[in-house]
């Protein structure tokens, strides 16, 4: 159950930064450690995660920082 929770997780971060282009598997691998240590309690709430690890963003590996940092495409 709790991988099911993770693939969920991590299908839901391609709109992390509102891109229109897909996370790469290695940036959804950035964030799923943060996302259970940090957010255990929002998932499986995409956006209540994504709202979670922002409120927790200096705590983030610099991995899923970097996640925010991307640039927003169109």
């Amino acid at each position: 159950m709790r991988k099911m929770i993770a693939l969920t997780f991590l299908l839901s971060l391609a709109s992390f930064s509102g891109s229109a282009l897909a996370a790469t598997p290695e940036e959804q691998a950035a964030c799923q450690d943060d996302a259970f240590k940090f957010c255990n309690e929002q998932i499986p709430d995409e956006q209540k995660v994504k709202a979670c690890l922002i409120h927790n963003l200096r705590k983030l590996t610099p991995a899923c920082r970097k996640m925010f940092a991307r640039p927003r495409r169109k």
